[in-house]
Parts: C-alpha cells; sequence; structure tokens
C-alpha cells in the first residue's frame, strides 16, 4: 500500500499572506523610514495645457530646512521615462520626463520638486515656488479635432489597425447591419494606498536602493539604471504591501525616478508619500474610450462581419503602457463569439488630462461593454430573445483551439480551450433563468422597473515569456520559494506555497514565499496580465519537481534504499510502500548537503533547485456575467438587486482566492458601470478631487455576488490546466448592468455609455412619457 500524499491544489486554504495584516505588522511605503531622511514634495500645474514662461524656486529655498528644489533644468540630462509594453516607434516622442519642460499638459503635471527635513515643512516650501505659466487652448474631446503636442506633432501620436477578412464585401452581402455609438467614462483603479517610494543610496557600496516597488520590480530597476546611467546590479527595489494594485500601481512613474535621483544628489534617503488629491489628479486614469462599431449580419442574427472605430483617451503624455489599453480592446472585442470578418480601427489620441494606463481588465472591460451591447442591438433587430442570440454566435468547444488571426501583447491570440455555450448554461441554471423571467414580468406589469441582463466574454492571462524560480531547503528542513513575480494582494504567496507543498511533498506551513526583492533573483517579470498562477505556478511546479528528485537520490544514498522506492511525505522521506522502514526529516538531506559536510563529495552543495517556465501564447479564461436590476421612478436611483458571475479558470489552486477575486472584482466594475468617474471643466480643471466628487460604490451598494467557478476547461498550455482569475469579475459587470437596464426600462439599447447615473435614468423615464 502506498503512503497518501495531502493534495492542496485546489482547497481553499487560509491565506498565508493576511497574518501580519491582522496583527497590524503590514510594512508599506509609508512605514518605511531611515534616519536623516530628506521628504519630496511635487509641485504640480495647476493648468491643463500652458508654456512654462518661468519656475521660481529661490523663495522656497529661503526656508530653514529646505535642502533643494528642482526645476526641469536641474533634471534636464534625464531621458523621459520609457514604454514597458506594446511599444510603437511612433510614440517616443510622446513620453513624459521627470519634470515637465517647456510645456505643461495637464493638471498635476510635476513642474518641480522640494526637498525637506519633514513633509509638512516640505509641502509649505511647495507653496513658495512660484510658477508663471502661459494658458493654452485644451483638448478634451478624444473623439473631437486633433491639435498640436510640440514641434509640429499631432495630438494623434498612432492608429491602431486589426482585422482580417474583406469587410466591405461582407456588409454588401449582409441581411441587415446593426450600428451603435457606445462610451465608456474616465476611471481608475484608486486603491486605499496611494503611491509612495523612499530612495536610499549607501555611498560605502555604490548601491541604489528604492522600497515602495510594486507590480514590476525587475522592470524598474533597470528602467531607473538606464536613466541614473547605472548598471542594473548596482540597483535594488524592495516590494513591501500593497493596499491594492489594480493596473495604477507599481508602474514608474516621475516620482519614482525622482526620488532615487536626489538619493544620489542629496546623499540621503528621500522619502514621497502621495495624498489623495494627488493621487486623482497624477496616479493614471483609465477606460475613456468612444466606439462606432456595426455589425453585418444574416437572417437568423448570425455574424458576417464587426466593424469598429474608437477614440482612446490617452491624456496628456503616453506613460509606461503605450499603446497595451487600446491594443487590447481591438484585439479582445470578438470575445467568444464567432466573427468571420473583423476591421477595428483605435485612433490613439492625447488630451490635456491625467495620463492614462491600464485598469483591471484594460480594453476588454470597455470592449465587452462594446461587444455585448452589440449583441443586444442584434437580438433588437431580429426579435430574437438575447441568449438565444449568444447561443448561435458562440464558438463551439468542437471549433478549439480557435486561431483569431489577431495579435496582442507581442502573443498570436489563439483561444486555447473552452466550452462556451456549457458555461452560459451554468450561469442560466445559477439564477434559475427562466423562473427569473416570470418573476419580473410579473414585477413589471405590478408596476415596477426590474429586469435582468446577461453579458458574455473571453479574458487573458498568463502573460509570459517567462518566469524563474529558485527553491532552497535550509538545514532545519524550512522551505524558501524564491521568485521574481509580485505580490499586489491576490495571494501569490498562497498559491505558490499551495502548489510547492504538493509537488515537493512538505507541509504548507514550512514554506516561505519571497517576491518583489530584485537582490534575491536575477530577473522577474512581476504580477500584471493575471500571470502570476499560471507563469509563477507552473515555474514553482518544475523547480519543486527537480527539488524532490533531489532529495529522494540523496536520501537513497544516505538510507541505502533505490530512489524510487521513497516518498516525500509531509516533509518526511519514507518508502512509498508505507512499509515499516527508517525515516528521515528534509532537514538531515540539507545538513548533508551543507557545504563542508562529510557526505557532500562531490555533490552539489546546498538543497536547492531552479526552473524556469516559458511560454509564447496567453491562456484564455472566459465567464458570463448575470445582473437583476431594479429602478426608481422617482429618483433614477439603479439597485443591483443580484449578481451572479460563472468562470472558467481552468483548474482553480485555491478556490477562495479565485471567489475573492471575482468579487473584489464586480465591485471595481459596479464602480464604472454606475459611480467612478473623472470629469473635467472647460478649461481642464478636474473636478473628481476628492471621494465627495469622485464616487466609489460601498458595501451598500455591492450587492451579494454568487460565483460558479468552472474547470471544464483546463488549458493546454501547461500541465496543471492553469489560468487566471484577476480580472474575469470586472470584464463584463458594464455590459450586464446595462443590459438589465434596457430590460427594466422596456427599452432595448437605451443605455449607450458608462457610467450610468440616476440623472440619466429620470431623463429616459421623462423622454418616454
Amino acid at each position: 500500500m502506498s503512503v497518501a500524499r495531502p493534495k492542496l491544489v485546489g482547497q481553499s486554504i487560509v491565506r498565508k499572506e493576511d497574518g501580519p495584516l491582522l496583527r497590524g505588522q503590514g510594512r508599506f511605503a509609508a512605514d518605511v523610514n531611515f534616519p536623516n531622511q530628506l521628504h519630496m514634495r511635487v509641485v504640480r500645474s495647476t493648468y491643463a495645457h500652458g508654456n512654462i514662461v518661468s519656475v521660481d524656486l529661490a523663495p522656497a529655498l529661503a526656508i530653514p530646512g529646505v535642502h533643494a528644489a528642482w526645476a526641469f533644468a536641474d533634471v534636464a540630462d534625464i531621458p523621459p521615462i520609457d514604454f514597458r509594453l506594446t511599444k510603437l516607434e511612433q510614440l517616443a516622442a510622446y513620453r513624459q520626463t521627470i519634470l515637465a519642460k517647456d510645456r505643461v499638459r495637464y493638471v498635476g503635471d510635476p513642474v518641480a520638486v522640494v526637498f525637506a527635513d519633514d513633509p509638512y515643512l516640505a509641502e509649505d516650501a511647495a507653496e513658495h515656488v512660484v510658477v508663471e505659466i502661459e494658458e493654452l487652448p485644451v483638448i478634451l474631446h478624444a473623439d473631437g479635432e486633433t491639435g498640436e503636442f510640440r514641434d509640429g506633432l499631432s495630438t494623434e501620436p498612432a492608429i491602431i489597425r486589426k482585422g482580417y477578412g474583406d469587410v466591405d464585401a461582407a456588409f454588401a452581402n449582409a441581411h441587415a447591419t446593426v450600428s451603435l455609438s457606445l462610451s465608456i467614462g474616465r476611471h481608475s483603479g484608486v486603491p486605499m494606498e496611494t503611491r509612495g517610494a523612499v530612495g536610499r543610496y549607501i555611498a560605502d557600496t555604490d548601491m541604489l536602493e528604492m522600497y515602495g516597488a510594486a507590480k514590476v520590480p525587475h522592470w524598474n530597476r533597470d528602467q531607473i539604471a538606464k536613466m541614473l546611467g547605472r548598471p542594473p546590479a548596482s540597483v535594488n527595489l524592495f516590494e513591501g504591501h500593497v493596499g491594492g494594485g489594480f493596473g495604477v500601481r507599481g508602474e514608474l512613474y516621475p516620482e519614482d525616478v525622482l526620488v532615487c535621483l536626489a538619493a544620489m544628489r542629496l546623499g540621503r534617503p528621500v522619502k514621497w508619500i502621495e495624498d489623495r488629491r494627488e493621487h486623482f489628479i497624477a496616479t493614471n486614469h483609465s477606460r475613456q474610450q468612444t466606439h462606432h462599431i456595426r455589425a453585418a449580419i444574416d437572417r437568423d442574427g448570425c455574424i458576417l462581419a464587426i466593424d469598429d472605430e474608437f477614440f482612446h483617451d490617452q491624456g496628456g503624455y503616453m506613460r509606461t503602457h503605450a499603446a497595451t489599453v487600446p491594443d487590447l480592446a481591438a484585439a479582445m472585442l470578438p470575445g467568444p463569439y464567432r466573427v468571420p470578418v473583423y476591421r477595428a480601427v483605435g485612433h490613439i489620441r492625447l488630451t490635456n488630462k491625467t495620463p492614462g494606463g491600464t485598469y483591471r481588465a484594460p480594453g476588454r472591460y470597455e470592449s465587452t461593454f462594446v461587444r455585448e451591447r452589440l449583441l443586444d442591438a442584434i437580438a433588437a433587430e431580429t426579435g430574437v430573445d438575447g441568449v438565444e442570440i449568444r447561443r448561435r454566435n458562440l464558438i463551439d468547444k468542437s471549433e478549439m483551439p480557435v486561431t483569431r488571426a489577431l495579435e496582442t501583447l507581442g502573443t498570436d491570440i489563439v483561444l486555447d480551450s473552452g466550452d462556451y455555450v456549457r458555461l452560459l448554461d451554468k450561469a442560466l441554471d445559477g439564477v434559475s433563468w427562466t423562473a427569473l423571467q416570470a418573476q419580473l414580468k410579473q414585477r413589471r406589469q405590478a408596476g415596477e422597473l426590474v429586469g435582468a441582463g446577461v453579458a458574455m466574454f473571453v479574458e487573458k492571462s498568463g502573460l509570459g515569456p517567462f518566469d524563474d524560480v529558485r527553491i532552497t531547503i535550509n538545514t532545519k528542513g524550512l522551505v524558501e520559494v524564491v521568485t521574481g513575480a509580485a505580490s499586489v494582494g491576490q495571494g501569490v504567496e498562497t498559491v505558490i506555497a499551495q502548489i510547492c507543498a504538493d509537488t515537493l511533498g512538505v507541509g504548507y506551513d514550512s514554506i516561505n514565499v519571497i517576491h518583489g526583492q530584485t537582490d534575491r533573483i536575477g530577473r522577474g517579470l512581476g504580477a500584471f496580465a493575471s500571470r502570476v498562477t499560471v507563469m509563477t505556478g507552473e515555474a514553482t511546479r518544475l523547480a519543486a519537481a527537480k527539488l524532490r528528485d533531489k532529495v529522494l537520490a540523496t536520501a537513497a544514498g544516505l538510507m541505502q534504499l533505490p530512489a524510487d522506492s521513497l516518498d516525500i511525505v509531509n516533509g518526511e522521506i519514507v518508502r512509498s510502500d508505507s512499509s515499516a522502514g527508517p525515516s528521515m526529516g528534509l532537514a538531515e538531506i540539507a545538513t548533508a548537503l551543507a557545504p563542508g559536510a562529510k557526505f557532500l563529495g562531490e555533490r552539489e552543495p546546498s538543497l536547492f533547485a531552479e526552473a524556469s517556465f516559458e511560454s509564447r501564447h496567453m491562456t484564455y479564461p472566459y465567464g458570463a456575467h448575470v445582473a437583476v436590476v431594479r429602478l426608481a421612478r422617482d429618483t433614477g436611483a439603479i439597485d443591483i438587486e443580484r449578481y451572479l458571475v460563472a468562470y472558467d479558470v481552468g483548474k482553480a489552486v485555491n478556490p477562495m482566492l479565485v471567489e475573492g477575486q471575482i468579487v473584489g472584482g464586480v465591485a471595481q466594475g459596479i464602480g464604472g458601470a454606475l459611480y467612478e468617474e473623472f470629469t473635467y471643466d472647460d478649461r481642464g480643471e478636474p473636478l473628481s478631487v476628492t471621494f465627495a466628487d469622485y464616487l466609489m460604490p460601498t458595501a451598500r451598494e455591492v450587492p451579494h455576488v454568487d460565483v460558479i467557478i468552472s474547470e471544464d476547461a483546463p488549458s493546454p498550455l501547461n500541465p496543471m490546466g492553469l489560468k487566471g482569475a484577476g480580472e474575469g469579475g470586472t470584464n463584463a459587470v458594464g455590459a450586464a448592468i446595462a443590459a438589465a437596464i434596457d430590460d427594466a426600462l422596456g427599452q432595448p439599447g437605451a443605455i449607450t455609455q458608462l457610467p450610468v447615473s440616476p440623472q440619466m435614468i429620470k431623463a429616459i423615464l421623462k423622454n418616454n412619457l
């Protein structure tokens, strides 16, 4: 009889990350302090667009306790911040310098910095910097006329073009066409913790350090080193706890470079913590797009072609994401449906607003809203139920894998696996769809404005090309996993420990996972694009399998038994047939391989293994959202009575974490659908700079979310069948709620923009009178 090894993968294990946070032992950027540190304050433009006439730093420098103040001339030798993803050569001229050069392009543009003994003094001193700006006309609408960025450069730096097939022929031969104009409002992640960074230069070792890194520490290390003219090995970034990432935290911003530069020049640690108003005007915005989309259909409502032209509002500069968001929108718009012919043209437009970047499900939240509105319009045009229209157009399981003849993020889009129809059925069964329709009909007959909506989507996850892991067992028998991944609260320590424990055969509690520390591993791609579970998880499995083989080979020599007769169970090496016999602990194996140990001989010292997992293609999870809403006739208020998400993750390493990701994602999707929006007046002055103006959903507005985790379609691209779960909860919220509101109003196509406000509902009701 073989020895049973407990399986942790697939179990809802309590998170490793929570202990320190619950005990008040979290270490966020604001908690990092060094002796003799200075504090940096940024002087930001109060104009949305203008020429810089002068910056007078003298009044600030005259204040006791102020040690330095800089404008662009003081940092002119530092190049602009480069792109991390979706680089297009023509975008390079639109990058942001760490301080504004000749012109400001949005309210919040960094113009100068002040360094003082404490943060309050720094803030007061910043008020004494005199900035004279000649105000210029502003561009606030991406779909309006273009202007000049500088030196003859247009405010339309690039156009994204994707597609396949003969679009004009498909529309010429169509039974009917459906056209819509749709828009998504400007909003962003707004995490609990604002940005922060602490730079420290150690002269004795010529080492530059930055604390407060997140998301992509290795890439940021390399870029800071490049910008400051240093070898990457002389720069280290350290990730602490992160109070929310969501795409906006952890990118390389001007302030990150400034604290590092100041630490070197001033010879003292330099700390900067963003306040909330700064966050609203300086941290990446996202989402804002306007789409003009049309579909060619046959008499049964089957899609023959989709043609989409859209305008992406990038804000004042091209930041690290470059063309990522509009590129993803164009590439992922077809979703889970058969689209025989496709064309997307995306105009990247610069406006005088805070620059844009990614936010949870970037490009997909937008394109799913657009595509699912189009499917609902096709249903209305043909008189066919919206669910049935989706069934007719969904890609069938038998067609998998599906190559789209599209690419994004440097990879071809190949839908690796999926049973979309089955998942739709699971979602409908989860809300008892037929019975629900009957109930809603009765309530509408009684005068209530209630409705239900369905939306489907395909996500992307597991972006490569690589991830590295090193696993070490020390002489106490404890296991350390070091990875180049990062943690933004998604549970990376828990998931990696579960995979390691299962593969190696050790206890979950004996594993410590190290991440986000550039001094511990040479390279890493961090945490973005829902990649960590897939890429780091598989690298962990490979390294743990190699280490297990090494342990058993060493134990075989020590125990004088064949390696294939041994197993590791709960950290003990035992006979795999469970017959009586000797056992040995991992600590003994590690001691035997310690440098200088008698047993070592010519064996490799230390008990460790390294592995890399490489992948050229992403994995594609998918899902369905169902929303039920009730509208108030008198106020236009929108109440979400019920919400369900069905999501196929391939293989759930920890179902509790998957559910948590989905529920949190739904909350953020609701924000973008109903509440959150950055607005501006005619001069480009931001109107949403406090939580009184930038509305976010609270526990009252977010309903209980029912979650169905499906594992019908494991990915064939990795042995564990893993797909990502970080963005599926957000993806289709706007689409599902819009459809539900249409149903409640009894007016197909009523909702054409997000967020949907009570004022919009009241206006629609008034027009229907």
